[in-house]
C-alpha cells in the first residue's frame, strides 16, 4: 500500500491560510486509528466539515467499514473555497483527515449524495485529488470511484462520473462492495471484469454497461450494452434494522457542527405516503429498533461523548410504535445527567401531551411541525393526513407544556395549489399565534414565536408528483410576496423563504438524464461551487453552461411529464412501482387520501409486497 501522506510543515502553511482550519486536522474525539491495513476506503461527503460531520449515515458507514479487518476507512469533506485556493496554489493534493493522504492512494473513493446541489463540489474533490472526472477516462491505476445516498434514486445525471452506484441502505452492501474489490485485487482482475462482479451485488449499479437513447431531443429508453447486467438494478434494503450495526463511539467535531449533539435512528422509512416526499417512498418499508435497543444505544454514545442532547431520529418519529413508552424512559435516564431529548420534527396527529411535559422538565428544545399546506384541500391533495384540529390541538398541548415558540414547514408551488392555499398559510399561523395568547398570561412564557418556514416545491423523481411542472421563478416570487402580505398582523410570525433559483437547478438535475453530466463539467469549469450556498451561486454561468451544451433549464424544471413517457430514473428500481404512483396522482387530482400502510397495505410495491410488508 502506499503510504503517501501530507508534509507536516505543508500542512501548517494550509491551515494558516483558511478560515476554519478545525475543518482539516483530523484527531477529533473517537476518530478511529489503525496501523495495521491492505484495503483504504475513502469516505467523502461533497460539502463542508460541519454539514458532513452531521450526516447520519456517514457516520454509521464509518463505523461499519472500520469494523471491518484490515480496512481502514478515512474520511475527506469538500474544501471550502479558501482551501482549494491554497491547495490549488501550493501544488497539493486533497487530503483525509485521519492520515493526511491523497484520495488517489485509495482502492475506493465512495461519495454521498444528499443533494443535487453538491454535485460540483464532487468535481472539486475529484479535480484537487488529480483523478479524472469520468469513469471512462480511468483505468485500473485509479481507486474506484463509487456513489450513494438519496441522489442515487436517479444516478443518470452523474452517472457518467461513477464505476459504481449503490442504490439504498449501505449497512451491508458495503461491505460486499469492499470485499469484491478486494477479492478482485488480488486476483489481478482488469477494471472491466471487476465492474461486471459488482453487478452482481444486489443494489449495485455499474452505468458503464447502460446506454440512454434519444430521439428529438427526449429521453426514450436504456440499452444494455452487456447482456449479464440486470434489467434494473433493484434498491437494497436492510430488513433487520434493530440488528444492524450503528455509529460505534461517534466523533466529537473540534467545532460546532449542523447538529452538534447525540442522535439515535428510531426507525427507518415512512408509512405515511405524502405525495411529494421522495424520502417516503425510497426508504420502504418501515423498519424500527426496539425501545431496548435505543436506551442502550443512547446511554452508550453520550457516555463516550459527553453531549447533553439526545435527538430521536427518523423521517416521522412521532410514527414510533413505542415513542410513548421509550420517551420516559429515556428521559428518566438522561435527567441526573442533565442530558435533554428532543425530536426534530413531530407529527402533527401524533398524541404527545403527556410527552412534551415529561420533555420540558430537563430542559425545552425547539419543537418542529409540518402541516406543508395551509388549507385541507391541498392537505388533502398532497396526503398528509392531518387536520387543522391536529396542528391547534398539537401547538396548545406544547404551550401548556411550557414552550413559547414553534417552528412551522410549509411549501407552495404544490400541484393544483391556488392562492387561497397560499393565504391559508398565513390563516393558520394566525391561529396558531391566537392559541398562545388565549392561555392566562400566568401559564404561558415569554417571548413567543411562530416562525413559518417556506420552500419551494420540486418534483421528485419516484413521487406521486414526479410528473408536474415546478413554478416559474416569477410564480414563486409573487406567491412568497402573498404570503408575506397575508402574514402582517399575525402576533410573534416571523418568516423564512428559501430562494427560488436554487429550486429550479435542484428541479433539473432531480429529474435531468446523462446529457447533464456535460453540463455540470462545464458550469464547474465556469467556476460554479458550492451551489446550495446562496453566496456562490453562480446561476449566470449555470445558464452559459446550459446554452453551450444545446439545453434550458426550462425543459428540465417546467416541463409537464406525460403519464406513459419512459422516464430516465426508470433505468434503476427503487421497489416502489410505477403503477402505483400513477394511482397515486390520479388520487392527488381528486383530492381523495390514502390510508397510512401500516392500517393496510395499499400495494406500492405490486406483486412484491407480500414479502416485504412482513419484515
Amino acid at each position: 500500500m502506499r503510504k503517501e501522506t501530507l508534509d507536516p510543515v505543508v500542512l501548517d502553511k494550509l491551515l494558516s491560510r483558511v478560515e476554519k482550519p478545525a475543518r482539516y486536522i483530523g484527531n477529533e474525539w473517537n476518530m478511529i486509528s489503525k496501523k495495521s491495513f491492505d484495503f483504504r476506503f475513502a469516505l467523502c461527503f461533497p460539502d463542508v466539515y460541519e454539514i458532513g460531520m452531521s450526516h447520519q449515515g456517514s457516520r454509521i458507514l464509518y463505523h461499519v467499514l472500520n469494523a471491518m479487518e484490515g480496512v481502514y476507512c478515512e474520511r475527506c469533506y469538500a474544501p471550502w473555497t479558501d482551501m482549494e485556493r491554497a491547495l490549488t496554489e501550493a501544488g497539493e493534493r486533497l487530503f483525509t483527515l485521519e492520515t493526511k493522504s491523497p484520495l488517489a492512494d485509495f482502492d475506493v473513493v465512495g461519495f454521498s449524495l444528499l443533494y443535487e446541489m453538491c454535485y460540483t463540489n464532487v468535481l472539486t474533490m475529484l479535480k484537487l485529488s488529480g483523478i479524472p472526472f469520468l469513469a471512462a477516462d480511468r483505468d485500473e491505476s485509479y481507486p474506484l470511484i463509487v456513489a450513494g445516498g438519496p441522489c442515487t434514486c436517479n444516478p443518470e445525471p452523474i452517472a457518467d462520473l461513477f464505476d459504481a452506484i449503490l442504490l439504498g441502505d449501505g449497512e451491508e452492501m458495503d461491505c460486499e462492495l469492499v470485499e469484491t474489490v478486494r477479492a478482485a485485487k488480488r486476483e489481478g482482475l482488469d477494471k472491466p471484469s471487476l465492474l461486471k462482479r459488482l453487478s452482481e451485488i444486489e443494489g449495485v449499479y455499474v452505468p458503464s454497461f447502460y446506454r440512454p437513447v434519444y430521439e428529438d431531443g427526449r429521453y426514450v429508453c436504456t440499452e444494455r450494452l452487456w447482456e449479464g447486467a440486470p434489467a434494473h438494478p433493484k434498491r437494497r434494503i436492510v430488513r433487520d434494522l434493530d440488528a444492524t450495526p450503528y455509529v460505534g463511539n461517534q466523533l466529537v467535531p473540534h467545532i460546532q457542527i449542523v447538529h452538534d449533539r447525540v442522535a439515535v435512528e428510531v426507525m427507518r422509512g415512512c408509512s405515511r405516503g405524502c405525495r411529494f416526499c421522495q424520502a417516503g417512498y425510497i426508504y420502504r418499508p418501515v423498519r424500527e429498533r426496539r425501545k431496548e435497543t435505543l436506551l442502550s444505544q443512547a446511554r452508550e454514545l453520550v457516555r463516550c461523548t459527553g453531549y447533553d442532547e439526545v435527538s430521536l431520529l427518523s423521517l416521522s418519529t412521532g410514527d414510533y410504535s413505542e415513542l410513548h413508552e421509550l420517551l420516559p424512559r429515556i428521559i428518566d435516564d438522561m435527567s441526573e445527567q442533565k442530558v435533554s431529548v428532543s425530536l426534530p420534527s413531530l407529527r402533527i396527529d401524533s398524541l404527545l401531551k403527556d410527552d412534551l411535559e415529561k420533555m420540558q422538565t430537563v430542559r425545552k428544545g425547539g419543537l418542529t411541525f409540518a402541516p406543508e399546506a395551509g388549507t385541507q384541500r391541498m392537505r388533502d391533495v398532497i396526503n398528509k393526513n392531518v387536520t387543522e384540529e391536529d396542528l391547534l390541538r398539537a401547538v396548545t398541548d406544547a404551550f401548556t407544556a411550557g414552550w413559547c415558540g414553534v417552528k412551522l414547514y410549509f411549501m407552495i408551488g404544490l400541484p393544483t395549489e391556488t392562492d387561497e392555499d397560499i393565504v391559508g398559510i398565513a390563516e393558520l399561523a394566525r391561529k396558531v399565534s391566537g392559541c398562545f395568547y388565549r392561555l392566562p398570561k400566568e401559564k404561558r412564557g415569554a417571548g413567543f414565536r411562530v416562525t413559518v418556514s417556506v420552500s419551494t416545491f420540486v418534483p421528485k423523481p419516484w413521487t406521486a408528483f414526479q410528473w408536474c411542472p415546478q413554478n416559474t421563478q416569477e410564480e414563486i416570487r409573487r406567491k412568497q410576496q402573498l404570503l408575506k402580505t397575508a402574514l402582517k398582523g399575525v402576533r410573534g410570525a416571523e418568516l423564512h423563504c428559501h430562494p427560488s433559483v436554487l429550486s429550479v437547478l435542484e428541479a433539473v438535475f432531480s429529474r435531468g438524464d446523462r446529457r447533464l453530466t456535460n453540463v455540470l463539467i462545464n458550469a464547474f469549469e465556469r467556476g460554479c461551487r458550492f451551489d446550495s450556498w446562496a453566496e456562490h451561486f453562480k446561476p449566470d454561468e449555470w445558464a452559459e453552461a446550459f446554452a453551450a451544451n444545446g439545453l434550458t433549464m426550462d425543459e428540465y424544471a417546467y416541463r409537464e411529464r406525460d403519464l406513459d413517457e419512459p422516464l430516465p430514473w426508470e433505468t434503476v428500481d427503487v421497489l416502489t412501482t410505477v403503477a402505483y404512483l400513477k394511482r397515486e396522482w390520479k388520487r392527488a387530482t381528486e383530492a381523495r387520501t390514502t390510508k397510512d400502510c401500516r392500517e393496510g397495505c395499499n400495494g406500492c410495491f405490486g406483486e412484491r409486497c407480500e414479502d416485504y410488508c412482513r419484515i
